[in-house]
């Protein structure tokens, strides 16, 4: 199945002129590890492929061939042959390390309200303007979660739910801000580097969410919201803590 028209014109938007074929690798990985490109799914055939991204046709075969050297898409020739995508980017379990020692407490609360800011603004819009059907799709990403058996599912599951809560929100602006803050944050939740995050708990906080919003509540869904991103806060802060103290009695020893 094809991804949502909504979440296409946030993959594939054109690309500004100082970014070549290593951002459209960049970008295309990203929407793979999120979820907004499923196993399975082919791409957009080359020609509209290099429309969309604004780039010429052999700058979109270099990135098309960076990511088939990497085993995330395969090209296949036929009737109905193009380019698939074949497998999820690796976890850099190491890279997120690296990120969470580098970063302030200070950072990453900067950063739970910046996710907040741009959820609870979805939340409240998504009340004014979400389809039924829309929030059906919404419940069903809710209810995914729920579903997920490894800490890569995980991430995706919770990555899409946020992303889509903008996508019924139907502002593109607010959907590629929380895209930018999911490839940021959403494997460094799910990551067991030094507790696990439930995953119950984050889908039940997903279903109130979509509640609050099928029965046209903004100020419950932004209290939910907030909640449930202040929770994913402190569970980042807790493993910078964990992290670095573990690192420090390393030293010592």
């Amino acid at each position: 199945m094809a991804s949502p028209l909504a979440l296409q014109s946030q993959i594939y938007r054109s690309l500004p002129e100082m970014e070549r074929s290593e951002a459209i690798v960049r970008r295309i990985s990203t929407a793979i590890s999120l979820g907004m490109l499923r196993v399975g799914e082919r791409l957009p055939v080359e020609a509209e492929l290099s429309e969309m991204f604004g780039v010429a046709g052999a700058t979109l075969r270099d990135a098309l061939a960076s990511l088939r050297d990497q085993g995330v898409v395969e090209t296949r020739r036929g009737r109905n042959g193009g380019t698939f995508v074949v497998k999820f980017p690796p976890t850099q379990e190491e890279n997120l390390r690296q990120y969470l020692r580098e970063t302030s407490i200070a950072d990453l609360r900067d950063l739970g309200d910046e996710q907040t800011a741009v959820a609870a603004a979805a939340a409240r819009l998504a009340c004014d303007r979400a389809d039924p059907k829309d929030l059906d799709r919404l419940e069903r990403l809710a209810r995914g979660l729920e579903q997920a058996t490894t800490p890569e599912t995980q991430a995706r599951a919770d990555s899409r739910f946020h992303i889509e809560l903008a996508v019924v929100a139907q502002s593109p602006r607010l959907t590629s801000q929380e895209i930018r803050l999911q490839a940021e944050v959403g494997q460094l939740l799910w990551t067991p580097m030094a507790g696990v995050f439930d995953e119950q708990v984050a889908a039940r906080e997903h279903l109130g969410i979509v509640a609050a919003v099928r029965e046209d509540d903004p100020d419950r869904a932004q209290r939910l919201v907030l909640e449930h991103i202040r929770r994913n806060t402190y569970h980042l802060i807790d493993t910078k803590l964990t992290l670095t103290h573990a690192g420090e009695e390393q030293e010592i020893s």
